[in-house]
């Protein structure tokens, strides 16, 4: 079992790995050794979900989601294998773990106060003043 909060954990039946050949730079070894890690994590078949974190996991998910309803995360930052899998884990302990937190309250609207209105008021009027006072004399 994966620990991912202290109420939610992944079993490692829900995960699977492929690797292939990561692509950039790495020279001879990017052609030979297959370092890049495919990870797929199915969400239809996992229970330790409960239902809100999973559908809050798909939206989260975005296009990393097939169609088959598995989120498929690729790691090739590294040079060798084993450091793929751990990033590729990894990321996806912090995607769950996103998709734990509980969703903001909506924002509530505030109005400005009636201290703030004088102000803007009289700010404007000040404003207004000195634009006239720049303002040549149209009385010649």
């Amino acid at each position: 079992m994966i620990s991912v909060t202290e109420d939610i954990a992944l079993d490692e039946h829900d995960i699977s790995e492929s690797f292939v050949r990561a692509s950039g730079p790495g020279g001879q070894n990017v052609n030979k050794v297959a370092t890049a890690v495919q990870l797929r994590f199915y969400l239809d078949g996992v229970s330790a979900l409960p239902d809100p974190i999973r559908e809050r996991l798909r939206r989260l998910a975005g296009n990393r989601l097939t169609e088959d309803g598995a989120i498929l995360i690729i790691a090739q930052r590294f040079r060798s294998q084993l450091r793929n899998r751990e990033d590729a884990l990894e990321r996806l302990i912090a995607l769950v773990r996103r998709a734990a937190a509980p969703p903001p309250p909506p924002r509530r609207p505030t109005r400005p106060t009636r201290a703030a209105r004088e102000r803007r008021l009289s700010d404007k009027a000040r404003r207004a003043q000195r634009k006239r006072e720049r303002a040549p004399d149209s009385d010649e």
